[in-house]
């Protein structure tokens, strides 16, 4: 389709919006109209689908804007989560961990978050997360990615369901890379009826080899 005029014209082939002063394409247009957004509400999209803290780095190639206005809507962020700005605190908080922002439930909702989540979470888990459980438990501390690469899948979901069921905690955020380091939790332990995870049975004559998918240390 093809709309000539005396001013330019508009091309449906190609992508291309033309005119006497040269042609922008479509993903030119797209990308000015995301600029165009408020960089707070950029960044607060961001924040919401990470499951990891971000760096400011990352961030502002995220939201393509340069890193001293991302640093400065950061603390605005945190100001206006805390009730320091014009409206009221909010049930969360932008905490900086390891090097990188993430957004998490305030300490003072634990408890209530926590039975929510345990009334809404089934009875049993998946073949899935029984199998990543099993690799945190015999592998932790141990990294999402970690994880993932031991079992050649995606484990973003399950390890937000074992959180959510409280199998499993984060203990630390590597202070290089600010990967959160997971771990099981005390409730694991209740649930297999056994005191501590050294009476786990030995994974090693479930393994080929002994020892595929465990470096050397970690096998029991």
């Amino acid at each position: 389709m093809t709309d000539d005029t005396s001013t330019g014209s508009v091309t449906a082939e190609g992508g291309s919006v033309s005119s006497e002063g040269g042609s922008v394409t479509a993903d030119a247009v797209r990308e000015h109209a995301i600029r165009d957004t408020p960089l707070s509400e950029r960044i607060e999209a961001i924040l919401l689908i990470i499951d990891e803290p971000i760096g400011l780095v990352a961030l502002a190639a995220a939201v393509g804007s340069p890193v001293p206005a991302v640093r400065q809507t950061i603390e605005t962020l945190v100001e206006d989560y805390d009730g320091r700005g014009q409206g009221p605190r909010r049930g969360f908080e932008l905490r900086e961990v390891g090097g990188g922002w993430r957004l998490y439930v305030r300490d003072d909702h634990d408890d209530l978050v926590a039975e929510f989540v345990g009334g809404q979470a089934p009875a049993r888990l998946s073949q899935a997360a029984l199998e990543t459980l099993a690799v945190i438990a015999y592998k932790q501390p141990v990294t999402r990615s970690q994880v993932a690469s031991i079992r050649a899948v995606n484990v973003d979901s399950v390890v937000r369901t074992l959180l959510a069921r409280g199998l499993i905690t984060e203990l630390f955020a590597d202070s290089e890379t600010g990967a959160i380091n997971y771990g099981t939790t005390d409730a694991l332990l209740q649930h297999l009826g056994i005191n501590s995870l050294d009476e786990l049975p030995p994974i090693s004559p479930l393994l080929d080899d002994g020892a595929d998918g465990f470096d050397e240390g970690t096998i029991r």
